[in-house]
């Protein structure tokens, strides 16, 4: 695994490492609107399934995208991609938002599954990497078109910005 993934797969393992199902439904504050613990690892999870795919995709078409980053996009990449800043405020879109409830899972039941997405995504990374090399390959729908070392460093970063908010939760409920 390439060591940007592994640092956070290990720092999702970490954050989730000893969570009953129970924990896994807690939420920083009492509003629905406001995730479970669950509910932002489902948000990653769906991430890493929308990134995988249009890699795959991408792969299919056998060209890297022909898209060129405008300023605001460069100044988009400089924040999240090499300052590590992912802003808040957010609205996550609706393909990769949470259903309200599902079944309650383990903490290690969602790392073992955030393991597996994430290897799966580190192996349509590599691919990209041997066939479009360095380039700019496939465009984010905010950050324009990204490398696949990009692309890493933004889950990293987005998955961070995630992290914190688990953290929190944790603290919040004496976790």
């Amino acid at each position: 695994m390439n060591p940007t993934i592994e640092q956070l797969d290990s720092r999702l393992s970490s954050v989730l490492q000893g969570l009953d199902a129970s924990q896994t439904q807690l939420r920083l504050t009492p509003e629905p609107s406001c995730w479970t613990i669950q509910q932002i690892a489902e948000h990653l999870l769906m991430t890493y399934a929308s990134t995988g795919a249009s890699f795959e995709t991408r792969l299919a078409k056998g060209t890297p995208t022909l898209s060129r980053p405008t300023p605001a996009h460069r100044a988009a990449q400089f924040l999240v991609i090499t300052m590590g800043i992912m802003p808040g405020g957010r609205k996550s879109p609706p393909e990769v938002t949470p259903a309200a409830s599902t079944a309650p899972l383990s903490g290690s039941e969602i790392i073992a599954t955030t393991h597996d997405a994430l290897t799966h995504l580190d192996q349509a990374f590599d691919q990209a990497e041997k066939a479009f090399g360095s380039a700019r390959c496939l465009s984010h729908f905010l950050l324009g078109p990204l490398s696949a070392s990009q692309w890493r460093r933004f889950h990293l970063t987005h998955g961070t910005h995630h992290i914190r908010q688990i953290a929190a939760i944790r603290r919040v409920h004496g976790l």
